[in-house]
């Protein structure tokens, strides 16, 4: 038998209106979840009936499936799967940045290859990784003899790593700088311009000076397989 339970005699609770739907990431759930975007009022109720406003209560997000209430900052943290097309990006980006300061011998152009096709883009080969270098350095020098990763890439280091290096631990980050060293160890020792590559990446990821040097040296004295 269902047992009715009696409203208050007297409460204060919001009434909230729906605004739009949407996706983001639960920390309540701790996954990907759908959310309704609302706005509220205050009302006095008596004896469960709405009988005086008593201001705004505020937009929040609430949980489709827990039903949990967030500020709209939780939009700020990235799905699931953003947070994937995000670490793709990154570990492109820093392959590209590495051939570009350190020439595009054989050994190299297969490892930023290999790299690329790890992160989840086994679709672009080596003439496509070459094009898209090309068309972020400006295509006016031979790849070979570039120095730096020119203007078109550091923009996109900086896109590609700082909005990322907030959702990331420390070892993940260090992780993504290791495959741009073991890159540049493809074809022997750090080139001058490798290094600087790698440490503006790494900087771009939030590490410090000393771990950046760190993670480099550690690569170099373990070379990836």
């Amino acid at each position: 038998m269902t047992q009715l339970v009696a409203p208050k005699l007297v409460e204060l609770r919001a009434r909230w209106r729906t605004e739009s739907l949407g996706e983001f990431f639960c920390l309540g759930c701790g996954g990907d979840r759908n959310y309704r975007r609302q706005s509220g009022r205050r009302w006095l109720r008596l004896l469960g009936l709405p009988v005086l406003p008593l201001g705004d209560a505020g937009t929040t997000l609430q949980c489709t499936a827990c039903r949990a209430r967030y500020g709209l900052d939780a939009l700020e943290r990235p799905t699931s799967a953003n947070l994937l097309v995000m670490l793709r990006t990154a570990q492109y980006t820093i392959a590209l940045a590495v051939l570009a300061a350190g020439g595009t011998a054989r050994a190299a152009r297969d490892a930023a290859v290999g790299v690329i096709h790890e992160a989840g883009h086994p679709e672009l080969d080596e003439p496509q990784v070459l094009a898209a270098l090309a068309a972020l350095t400006g295509g006016d020098e031979e790849l070979g003899e570039l120095y730096g990763c020119g203007s078109g890439l550091a923009i996109e280091l900086h896109t590609a790593l700082e909005p990322l290096a907030a959702h990331l631990a420390e070892p993940g980050r260090e992780r993504l700088l290791l495959q741009g060293a073991w890159i540049a160890l493809a074809d022997g020792p750090y080139r001058p311009a490798e290094r600087e590559a790698l440490r503006a990446a790494g900087s771009c990821l939030k590490l410090g000076p000393e771990q950046i040097d760190a993670t480099l040296e550690a690569a170099a004295r373990q070379p990836h397989s």
